[in-house]
């Protein structure tokens, strides 16, 4: 995700590097690269003229102080302006009535259910939302079918009324029944096209006057760059809808769209999806964005996220685990689940301050942790509470039953160790007790 465009932006600012100060003349060079890197990265033409232009007359405007050089100041404004060109803050989702009607809009192909999904349980888990799904699709019965089965990954109903096909009524009926049975937000997911024609949008405008929804979502995929801001203005001059979903931004994308498309359609970018788990959805906040964007990491979504799986009764119980030397693999293993629970492992290193362009080339995926959990999986309950007992027999059964090497087992009990070593000396530490040192 804008792997590009944060390279292109890093050289662009190297034009500065060992400059005493900023001048008109270093400044243009600098922003014309700048403007070749945006769009270069599929942003929208005007956009990206009136981007270099704003932070040429911003970066004229000031004086350098002697402690910070050109190019951070650089990278300052332009990081400030790649954030308000996004939004500038977080825009919430208008959740207020009971029901809450969400009506979902886009082409064929951008997401629209999977999304629908993905917005149902983050609503049920973090704004304790008692959602329904409902089947608008009447085009399409292997969209109802998805839909299905989405609710049941995620346990959320879903209204399908398989045989009629007219969206107003479902639309209607779907929220009588969430009105009779406790739903307070309903979520409609339409029909898409390959294109934009009269036809599909005199339909959704239909249902959109019929239901009078709270919030109009258009889903847009990221991947098709200016093409999705085009589609975009086209379904706002028809809908007014109040905010924009980028789904697929972790995949190959330049992220002109994301840059772009506030300033086209002028309505918020509300949430990205960041992948194909039912929980790789957040919401957008344009300066974190706009820190990834330079390189600076994501260290504030990647504390939220270590947050949501963070269970206190379960880290007093570890803690006093590792005080007595107890900590055993069934909870090695238990902290693995917590970490895949957090979502990409690459997606996650990437938010770290100055790791994501480390990683750019490492091949990372979910599959990090296989070996391991198949090494501890074969061992017995006995072996996983009791890790002393794993001798040479033991650790070659181990190797046999999980498909690995004995060197591979060997490997990870001895970093497993010092692991337990190193948590039990921490704790002491936090507890104000000093480890013996040995003479």
């Amino acid at each position: 995700m804008f792997e590009s465009l944060s390279n292109r932006l890093e050289r662009s600012f190297k034009i500065l590097k060992g400059e005493g100060k900023i001048t008109e003349i270093n400044v243009a060079e600098t922003l014309k690269d700048v403007r070749r890197a945006l769009l270069d990265a599929d942003v929208n033409y005007k956009t990206a003229k009136q981007f270099t232009e704003t932070v040429k007359e911003k970066a004229l405007g000031q004086n350098v102080l002697t402690a910070v050089k050109p190019e951070q100041l650089m990278v300052k404004i332009v990081h400030d302006e790649l954030a308000t060109l996004m939004g500038g803050t977080a825009t919430d989702i208008n959740l207020k009535n009971s029901p809450a009607v969400i009506l979902m809009s886009g082409l064929q192909g951008s997401g629209k259910t999977t999304f629908s999904g993905k917005l149902a349980k983050l609503l049920k888990s973090k704004k304790g939302k008692n959602p329904l799904l409902v089947a608008g699709d009447v085009y399409r019965p292997a969209a109802i079918e998805q839909l299905k089965i989405l609710g049941q990954q995620i346990e959320v109903p879903v209204y399908a009324e398989e045989e009629n096909k007219n969206p107003v009524q479902i639309a209607q009926n779907a929220i009588k029944f969430a009105k009779q049975n406790g739903n307070d937000l309903v979520i409609i997911d339409t029909a898409g096209r390959l294109a934009i024609d009269e036809e599909m949008m005199k339909e959704i405008t239909a249902v959109k006057e019929a239901v009078k929804p709270d919030e109009i979502l258009f889903v847009v995929d990221s991947m098709t760059g200016q093409d999705a801001v085009n589609t975009a203005k086209e379904f706002n001059d028809r809908l007014n809808f109040d905010g924009v979903v980028l789904t697929k931004l972790d995949g190959d994308t330049r992220g002109g769209a994301a840059l772009s498309i506030r300033s086209v359609v002028d309505k918020p970018i509300k949430f990205v999806g960041t992948g194909e788990k039912m929980d790789a959805l957040d919401v957008f906040h344009p300066e974190r964005m706009a820190d990834r964007i330079l390189g600076m990491g994501d260290i504030v979504s990647l504390v939220e996220k270590a947050q949501e799986q963070y269970d206190e009764e379960e880290a007093r119980r570890l803690q006093k685990k590792i005080a007595k030397n107890q900590f055993d693999f069934n909870d090695f293993i238990g902290q693995i689940q917590q970490i895949k629970k957090m979502g990409n492992l690459k997606e996650l290193a990437s938010m770290i301050p100055g790791v994501g362009k480390a990683i750019k080339d490492l091949d990372i995926d979910d599959d990090a942790f296989k070996s391991i959990e198949a090494i501890i999986y074969s061992m017995t309950p006995t072996e996983r509470t009791s890790p002393e007992i794993l001798n040479g027999s033991r650790r070659q059964r181990i190797a046999t039953g999980s498909g690995t090497s004995i060197q591979e087992v060997n490997k990870l009990i001895k970093q497993f160790d010092e692991t337990r070593k190193m948590m039990k000396m921490m704790t002491q530490m936090k507890g104000g007790k000093m480890p013996k040192m040995r003479r």
